[in-house]
């Protein structure tokens, strides 16, 4: 790699971690940039995913004297994280990678239809949710934590929809809980990778110092935005995303 190219690779990182604290599915630019400076595939998702251990750490630490990580399920909501991605990371290597950008396109739309229909959902505090919504939400946990661990292209977007759609969680709530548990998500899934030799730790490094700064700066804009400005970004982003991967499907 040449060193514009990776000056290129860098600016890409740092914009979509400022970006990407607020609407997830870094991975879905991150990596289909990597694969255009011929990195192989697997090393590209596992660099990446070295990488967003850094940014996860980042966006995290302006949230902690905040109020916004004290719910009393965010142990639970973590262990099942950390167990589905354990199984997702040992997927990298059975799933076909052409399968993604059509999976990926489902999992926005449904994103998008669902938070079209449900235009309060996530702008303010609301009641306990019922025992079938949190069992719901805490069974897509673990299903996200999954594929979380495989690819994370996607992971962080849908999540967020599933705690504000069955777990009655804000917006900004949302965006730190995930931060939270993409850090177990990514620590995990980077770990096996490891274990696979599919880690270009320099690179990784590089990539990660990047994101997590950017993480930083973007999680600091986020606690001063409402949970309304932060939907509409969330929405369009998502749908951005949605029209691109399925295009990128058919094509």
């Amino acid at each position: 790699m040449t060193p514009t190219e990776l000056i290129f690779l860098v600016a890409i990182f740092f914009l979509t971690s400022v970006i990407g604290v607020v609407t997830g599915s870094n991975s879905l630019i991150t990596v289909p940039v990597m694969l255009e400076f011929d990195i192989n595939p697997a090393r590209a998702i596992a660099t990446n995913m070295f990488a967003l251990i850094f940014m996860s750490i980042g966006g995290t630490i302006p949230f902690l004297k905040s109020d916004v990580l004290k719910r009393p399920d965010l142990s639970l909501l973590s262990v099942l994280t950390v167990i589905g991605s354990i199984l997702g990371a040992l997927l990298v290597i059975i799933i076909p990678a052409d399968t993604m950008p059509l999976l990926i396109s489902i999992f926005m739309i449904a994103v998008t239809v669902f938070s079209v229909t449900n235009k309060n959902k996530g702008l303010e505090k609301q009641e306990k949710p019922s025992p079938t919504a949190l069992k719901i939400g805490y069974g897509l946990t673990f299903g996200l934590g999954i594929y979380g661990g495989f690819f994370s292209g996607g992971y962080v977007t849908t999540l967020t929809a599933t705690f504000i759609g069955f777990l009655n969680m804000t917006f900004i709530e949302a965006v730190a809980i995930t931060k939270v548990l993409n850090i177990f998500s990514s620590i995990i899934a980077t770990l096996i990778f490891m274990t696979q030799g599919l880690v270009d730790y320099q690179l990784g490094i590089i990539l990660g110092i990047t994101m997590f700064f950017g993480a930083i700066i973007g999680a600091k804009v986020t606690m001063k935005m409402s949970n309304l400005w932060l939907r509409r970004i969330f929405l369009v982003v998502v749908v951005f995303l949605a029209v691109r991967n399925l295009w990128q499907w058919i094509s």
